[in-house]
């Protein structure tokens, strides 16, 4: 059996914390309002190309923005990135103890 990380929540409800494990960048829009909305410097914008490789802010040739995880140590498990997202780009994880 496995445990998994668990908080109890003023109301004395139990609460399990889903970590963020990745995003979807072939949907995402770059829209930033997951950005916005974590305040734990979880998330970033990168620039692709056409041909979806990643390129430095200041190449020509960018085609879009999309979100990244650049701090996945920081996410506190609140899951606000994908509530808020439009396009459901969000995959998050409990984590086993």
């Amino acid at each position: 059996m496995t445990a998994t990380l668990t908080s109890v929540r003023k109301s004395g409800k139990t609460w399990e914390p889903k970590f963020v494990e990745s995003v979807n960048q072939e949907t995402c829009l770059g829209c930033g309002r997951c950005f916005k909305v974590c305040g734990f410097n979880v998330l970033g914008l990168i620039a692709l190309n056409e041909d979806g490789e990643v390129v430095d802010e200041d190449e020509d040739e960018i085609e879009r923005k999309v979100m990244n995880i650049n701090n996945a140590e920081n996410c506190v498990g609140c899951q606000a990135c994908a509530r808020i997202c439009p396009k459901n780009c969000y995959t998050h994880a409990t984590v086993s103890v």
